[in-house]
């Protein structure tokens, strides 16, 4: 039997009477945009992420653009970014007025290099925006201080990293303290999230949500989000700025509501996938499995794997009927949308040959104990050579 790349029916299952009597109330109420049942979902948000708000809007990538508008980042602006990403996190850079500036990547964990971010500020940075690439947080410990340190904002986009999290160092610095974590979209000025029907944490359509615990930078996101209109506004034609149609719907936020209340077993299950794959690939030749930094928790939106030959890995997973995918095949920085920003071939080493390596396995949570044997063999059976990226 094929193994698919994810199941999002065969996850969904098991909840299909209370999703549905979820979607049946927002029907009987006729509140379908924000109102009761997404100010519900967004406090249940802000309290499992650790932060004081939470604004729904219409999609992660526009989590990103309003963040940025509501942070005053635009024309002039240089924001830093990972080309290792899906082609929204720089897009809505550019739709936000201001210009990409792409940053080079950490060989192990595949998210942005601070140090490489450091030697991209320039006089005109305004922000740095970190991936938290398949579900494992960037160093936001140097990320932060390189920010403080230069006066720049910090946008996550945590859109494959929801109930990731990273322990940090103690605030006041004195020894003997117990260290505390930053859960993803609780690390910066603003936390960027995507509810697309794939993530650890889908809805059944679009919807995204932005973290805050600014009071005035969420103040000026619930007013973007509506046209410009003051959040308290009852004139419908009160907008003070101009801002944007992007409001989460109630239908999503009722069916995120309960999908929220199992998303830690759901992380559970990722990760005892996850756990399997790590034990029974690690003498594969040509392979090599995700790295988890000390301190983080990996939430495996993805179990991304490098391979020395993509092909003939890819070729083994097809004839053992396993689902497979590259996330992502052209790094940002050489992708025709943005080629007048003047990037070429050789200009971000490790993310170009991190593209050409990487390669996605099944991780899904419903994903049988027999299904994940059934990958692991299709990796191990004809597997040789010897791989290069140990080192």
């Amino acid at each position: 039997m094929r193994v698919p790349l994810q199941d999002l029916g065969r996850d969904q299952a098991p909840l299909s009477m209370e999703l549905q009597a979820a979607v049946r109330k927002v029907f009987d109420s006729s509140d379908f945009i924000l109102g009761p049942f997404v100010e519900r979902f967004e406090n249940d948000i802000a309290e499992y992420v650790g932060v004081k708000h939470a604004i729904g809007v219409a999609s992660g990538t526009d989590a990103l653009l309003l963040s940025m508008k509501a942070l005053g980042i635009g024309r002039g602006d240089e924001v830093i970014t990972t080309p290792s990403s899906f082609v929204a996190t720089a897009s809505s850079i550019v739709h936000a007025g201001a210009t990409p500036v792409f940053a080079d990547i950490l060989p192990d964990t595949l998210n942005v290099d601070p140090a490489a971010v450091s030697a991209a500020v320039s006089e005109r940075t305004a922000a740095i925006l970190p991936v938290h690439l398949y579900g494992q947080m960037a160093d936001m410990e140097q990320i932060r201080a390189l920010a403080a340190r230069h006066g720049l904002a910090v946008i996550e986009d945590a859109a494959q990293a929801i109930g990731a999290s990273q322990v940090k160092s103690d605030a006041t610095g004195q020894p003997g303290r117990s260290p505390s974590v930053w859960r993803a979209g609780a690390a910066g000025d603003a936390g960027c999230f995507s509810f697309y029907p794939t993530k650890n944490l889908g809805g059944w359509g679009d919807g995204g949500l932005v973290t805050t615990s600014d009071g005035r930078t969420a103040e000026r996101l619930r007013s973007l989000r509506a046209y410009g209109q003051p959040h308290t506004a009852r004139n419908s034609n009160a907008s003070m700025v101009l801002g944007y149609n992007s409001r989460l719907d109630a239908v999503q936020a009722a069916v995120l509501r309960v999908k929220l209340s199992r998303l830690e077993e759901w992380i559970r299950r990722r990760r005892a996938h996850a756990a399997a794959y790590d034990q029974d690939l690690a003498n594969v030749a040509g392979l090599v499995r995700p790295s988890v930094r000390p301190g983080n928790r990996h939430v495996y939106h993805q179990y991304t794997v490098r391979c020395f030959d993509r092909q003939e890995t890819a070729s083994r997973l097809e004839r053992g009927a396993i689902g497979h995918r590259v996330y992502y095949p052209v790094p940002l920085h050489l992708l025709g949308a943005f080629e007048g920003l003047g990037y070429k071939p050789g200009d971000l080493p490790v993310a170009e040959r991190a593209a050409d390596e990487v390669l996605s396995l099944p991780v899904f949570p419903s994903l049988s104990v027999g299904e994940c044997a059934q990958v692991i063999a299709a990796l191990r059976n004809g597997s040789g050579g010897s791989s290069h990226l140990e080192s």
